[in-house]
This record gives C-alpha cells, structure tokens and sequence, in this order.
C-alpha cells in the first residue's frame, strides 16, 4: 500500500509528467481506436491509476489504455445486443475484466500466464499492431470504410472513396511525427505528438485549413461519470467470452513488461500483486466511465528511462491527466480525427519489428510457425481465435516436445567423476553397466515412452560395447515423478528384469526420493540407490573400457 510519498518524490514527479505528455494523446487516440468517444480513454487514465498504484508492484509500469487492447475491445462492442450504447458496454466489458482477474488473482492462478507462450504473444502483437495501423488508414483518408480484419476492410474501403483534404491532413501528420523522431533532444521528441494536437487544434479552430475534414467534435463534460455500470443480464452474458480473453491478454502482455524492466533494475516483481492491481484499476475503470486498461510498452519504458523510482509515479500521472481533461475540454472539439489517427499509426509501427519471427525461425522453426500462423490469425480471422490458436498450439508444442522422454546414454570422461553423452564425447563405457540420464521429469505426458527410449539404447549398448548386467540410470534432471511415470517406472523395471538384467537408480532428488521412499517402492522392486553416479558404476568389478561410440569431437549436454 502507498501512504506517503516517498523520500524520491521529485524523481517520480518528474517521470510522471513526462508520461503524462504521452498519455494525453494515446488516451484520446486509443479511445477512438476503440469505437469510443475520446473522454473514454482519459477516464481510464486517472482513477484505474491510483488503483494499481495501491495494490500492483511494478514501479514502472505505464497502466492506461493500449493499443492491443483497443483493438479487442472494439470488436467486443462490435455485437452488442440492439439498443445498447458503446459507452454503457464497455463498462461492463472492464467491470468483467476486473472481476475475471480477481477472481484468478483468489485462486492464485497468475502462473496461467504461461499458457500463452512467447511465441504467441509476439505473434499475436505482430497482427494486433498491422491491424491496428491497417485500421487507421480509412481516418487518414477521410474514409468510411469500416472493418476488424483485412478482408472486411479492403472490401470496404473497396466500395467507398476518401477524402483529399483528410489525407493531406494524415500525411502531413505523420511526415512531421517521423522527422520529430530524428532530433538530437530526446525530450522534445517525447513531446512531438503533444505539440502536434496542439497545433492542430489550434489551426482547425482558427483557421479554414481544416474545413471538410472530420473532427473529434464537441465532447460531453470531462466530470468523472461515477456510477455503476449497467446491470443487463443479456448484455454481461454476451461479453463475457469476450472479457476473459482480454484479461488474459492484458495480464500477460503486462507482466511480460514489467518483468522484462525488474529484471533490468534489478527489482522483484510479484505476478499475484501484478495481478491484483490490474483487477483494482478495470473495477475501478467500470465505474469511473473508463475502458479496459493494461499495461504499455512504450509507456513503461518512458517510466523508466525517466527515473521513475516508486509507484507514486503513477499518482502523479493520473494527476497530470486530470490537469489536463479542465484545461483541454474545449480545444479537443476542433481535433482533427486523421491527425489522431496519425499518432496511433507512428506510435505502434515505431516499435514494429520481424527480427523476432526470424530468431524463431532459425531457432525453432515450429515456434516460428506458431508466431506466423497466430498472426495471420488476427489479421485474416478474429482476435478470439488467434488467442484460441495461440494457446492451444503453445500447448501442443510443448506436449510434442515432452511426448518421448530425453533419454541419453554416458560415459565417464577420461580422468575425470564426469559423465556425459556418449554422442557429444570421447567417454569410458563399462560393458557390464549401461549408464543412462533421464534430462526431464517423468509425467504422464512422456511417460509412455520411457521403455521403449531405455530399450533402444540397451540393443545399441549391446552391438557397440558388450552386454549388460545392470542399467544405472542417473535421475538428478528428474524432479518430479507422478503416479504415471512411477507406473513407467514399474514396466521398465519388468521389462529389465525378463532379460535378467537390474535396474540402478543414481542422484535422485530429495523431493523425489522422499516420495519413492513413502511408499517402499525401491525395496519393492529391489532398485539400488547410489548417491553419485561414479559410485554406482565403480560397484562394478570390471576394468574399463573405451567404448566403440566414442567421438573426439567435443560437443555440449
């Protein structure tokens, strides 16, 4: 909790009024992405603050509307039942994103966070971003074309035409936005979209330059709309689907930043606290006439690089925006929509990039399939089913990669108590003894194929070196053995003991060895245990020898 601020008052002042500057117009911009009134996206920037401010952990994390998240809410709203408002769903919307994290942060479900695999979530902001910034082009253009994928937009924009003056208007806005980011003085850049909608305002309220162009329009009163959010049973049914699927999002997208900045300074974040502040700042949002909020990239980079040292940062940005909302209610009606537009497309290609899906590629060229296919996903289907996509191929992969236990056969490294892999080193093999290590817990995902991978390696055992009269099987990896590898476990032990041989056990773990041990399953099956490896292969009488695999190319485990 924040009681006071802190003796670094100054420093978080200062950061928060840098944000502040940013927050401005992508706040009114993200609101706009959103199909929503542009004082939407201030509302969600001044109490969901404080709100996780007083229950998150990361001092750095710039929480407000984001992009990604516009996006998903604007095809949220796109259904809604007949008669209901935007504005009235998308509190309900927040209210059942709050409510969904809360309820996960109770069960202390914020390691649900790992479904979603890096691979995904780059792909998946891959598309969100190329979306996002394909969206935009019809409001530069001055067009009415509308659409939440590309087919939709293309064959819109296909059957309407655009608008001389609003493209004149965008272009110009994102020419002088890109050249802002070439200058010397980082802190005027910073400052280059808030100088742009104040110009901007300024020439279409003084001058006919933007005559025929669309503007934001008279906005309502900027006086916070507190009250509860609409209590339509049809309504909170219908989003629901939909609210989870930005929770999880706005969760993991949020903690993958403030992860990535603790780790960089140093700090220790806590995933449940992360978790609960995020719940405070939607509830806090639904009743506030905000929208869903997350936390921002570019936001909490910007947190940090200012100097940023506690979360009373965040105090004084919500502040800063409420400074603004009194100052900034007029002018903001004669705000032209394509230079709003403009500010969204610079603000999330700046950061574009596909040297991730080529790492992937290289690395693992089934992740980098993943990312591909997810990002196809939001751009050529929905948002819903690149995050099913995700998800689910995330699981697949991982249930592909652990489906047949790593099982390798070793040797000792000459002159050395190290053993590795006979495949990677010059190693000793003893013929009377098959040293094999088990690289990964045995769980009912890999466990059928413990067996057959042992067995394969006894027949190879037996042509290069000699056979066996015992099988050591060193087990430090394993730290986990549930009832369907302890099964496993039992078949091979069958399985051995039919061709007279025993089956040897080396550094197991405590953990698992406790659990061997509850049961008397070692003295049942009458395994031995050695406390090294060396040791168990030294039981042996029988001088050693070179084994016929050898290779003299070092390698790595």
């Amino acid at each position: 909790m924040l009681l006071k601020p802190p003796a670094t008052w100054r420093a978080d002042l200062l950061a928060g009024a840098v944000v502040a500057v940013l927050l401005i117009p992508q706040s009114l911009a993200y609101a706009m992405l959103a199909g929503l009134p542009p004082q939407v996206g201030l509302y969600a920037s001044l109490l969901p603050l404080l709100a996780y401010a007083a229950l998150g952990s990361s001092p750095v994390l710039g929480l407000g509307p984001v992009a990604v998240l516009a996006l998903m809410i604007a095809q949220a709203l796109g259904g809604l039942p007949p008669g209901v408002s935007a504005e009235a769903g998308v509190l309900v919307l927040a209210a059942e994103v709050g409510a969904v994290l809360a309820l996960a942060a109770l069960l202390r479900l914020d390691a649900l966070a790992s479904l979603l695999s890096v691979p995904a979530l780059r792909g998946f902001e891959n598309g969100a971003t190329l979306m996002i910034a394909a969206g935009q082009l019809p409001v530069l253009l001055g067009s009415t074309a509308t659409g939440f994928t590309l087919p939709t937009l293309v064959a819109s924009a296909w059957d309407r035409g655009w608008h001389g003056q609003s493209a004149l208007w965008g272009g110009a806005a994102i020419a002088l936005l890109l050249a802002s980011r070439r200058l010397r003085r980082p802190q005027l850049a910073r400052l280059a979209p808030l100088l742009l909608l104040v110009a901007a305002m300024m020439l279409s309220a003084f001058t006919p330059a933007a005559q025929g162009v669309a503007q934001v329009g008279a906005l309502p009163s900027l006086a916070l709309p507190l009250g509860l959010p609409p209590r339509d049973a049809a309504v909170w049914l219908h989003l629901l689907p939909s609210a989870a699927l930005v929770a999880l999002m706005g969760f993991v997208s949020s903690l993958a930043v403030s992860e990535s900045l603790a780790q960089r300074r140093g700090e220790k974040l806590l995933p449940a606290a992360e978790m609960r502040g995020l719940a405070a700042a939607n509830l806090v949002a639904s009743i506030s006439g905000g929208m869903p909020v997350a936390g921002s990239f570019s936001r909490s980079i910007l947190l940090h690089q200012a100097g940023s040292r506690t979360r009373w940062s965040l105090v004084f940005v919500a502040l800063f925006m409420g400074l603004a909302m009194v100052l900034l209610a007029g002018p903001l009606a004669h705000l032209p929509k394509p230079v709003l537009a403009a500010t969204i497309v610079v603000a999330v290609l700046g950061g574009f990039t596909l040297r991730h899906d080529a790492d992937a590629w290289r690395y693992a060229p089934a992740e980098g399939l993943l990312m591909a296919v997810v990002t196809a996903a939001v751009l050529l289907w929905s948002i819903a089913a690149a995050l099913a996509i995700g998800v689910v191929g995330s699981v697949a992969l991982l249930i592909q990669r652990t489906a047949r236990p790593h099982v390798a056969r070793i040797g000792r490294v000459p002159g050395t108590q190290h053993f590795r892999n006979v495949e990677r080193y010059a190693v000793e093999c003893r013929p009377e003894v098959l040293g094999l290590r088990v690289d990964e817990s045995l769980v009912f995902t890999n466990a059928r194929g413990l067996t057959e991978a042992v067995l394969a390696h006894l027949a190879e055992h037996r042509r290069l070196v000699g056979p066996p009269q015992r099988v050591l099987m060193m087990m430090a990896p394993v730290n986990h053995i549930d009832v369907s590898g302890l099964t496993a476990l039992q078949e091979l032990q069958a399985a051995l003991a039919a061709e007279g041989l025993r089956l040897e056990f080396s550094e197991v773990k405590g953990p698992v060895l406790d659990r061997l041990r509850a049961i008397g399953w070692l003295e049942r099956y009458d395994v031995s245990l050695y406390l090294s490896h060396h040791e168990g292969i030294q039981a042996g009488e029988h001088a050693l020898r070179p084994s016929l695999a050898d290779q003299d190319a070092p390698g790595q485990l």
